[in-house]
């Protein structure tokens, strides 16, 4: 089965290049050169990995992640840039990407952070993956002190909405009227200080919850 991949970054040779390096099962279901694009191009395809510059004509790799929010929850995200920024890095991190890597990475390197990813596997190049530690070890504690203040079946609920699930089908997972979830909802975005569904959806993703 090939592996699906959109390549989004605004420099035409840059996409030519990384398509022609490709191993033979990675499939190039889309590309884009923008952020509008971007949103546009993932939503509709629905890739399995996400090849993402982090500086695009109308914003930036984040823009692109909070815009799609739960539209692309199985989607995975892979940082490409020639930054190796640790504000760029961590920015990225926090909406959701798996991985950041920079442009001087081989291409067999990089076929394999896609695969990698692809598989659910975060994936830094080695000077960068200091900086998502430093950052994340004390939203690390955080996350679990927010976690503890759910309840076993809020957190339930709180996964399947967070990945895209409506509540009548959430409803049907686990055995309770879509009222009940609606219930549980409402605290769970009241407990985590969140305002809707497309921000949980980016909480649990920052804190590798899905």
């Amino acid at each position: 089965m090939s592996l699906r991949l959109v390549i989004v970054d605004d420099h035409p040779l840059v996409r030519a290049g990384i398509r022609a390096d490709l191993p033979d099962d990675f499939e190039v279901v889309g590309e884009a050169d923008d952020v509008d694009t971007a949103v546009s191009v993932i939503a509709d395809v629905q890739p399995d990995v996400v090849l993402l510059d982090v500086h695009l004509p109308g914003g930036n790799a984040g823009s692109v992640l909070a815009q799609l929010g739960a539209q692309a929850s199985e989607t995975r995200f892979l940082a490409l840039s020639v930054s190796d920024d640790a504000e760029d890095v961590i920015g990225v991190v926090r909406r959701g990407a798996r991985g950041y890597v920079t442009k001087n990475i081989t291409a067999p390197d990089l076929a394999d952070a896609i695969r990698r990813v692809a598989a659910g596997e975060a994936v830094f190049s080695p000077k960068l993956a200091g900086f998502v530690l430093d950052a994340f070890r004390d939203r690390s504690s955080a996350a679990v002190t927010e976690l503890d203040q759910l309840t076993p079946r809020e957190r339930d609920v709180m996964r399947l909405i967070a990945r895209g699930d409506t509540y009548r089908e959430a409803a049907d997972e686990l055995f309770l009227s879509v009222k009940t979830i609606e219930t549980h909802m409402s605290a769970v975005l009241r407990k985590l200080q969140l305002s809707n569904r497309r921000e949980l959806a980016r909480w649990a993703r920052a804190h590798d919850l899905l």
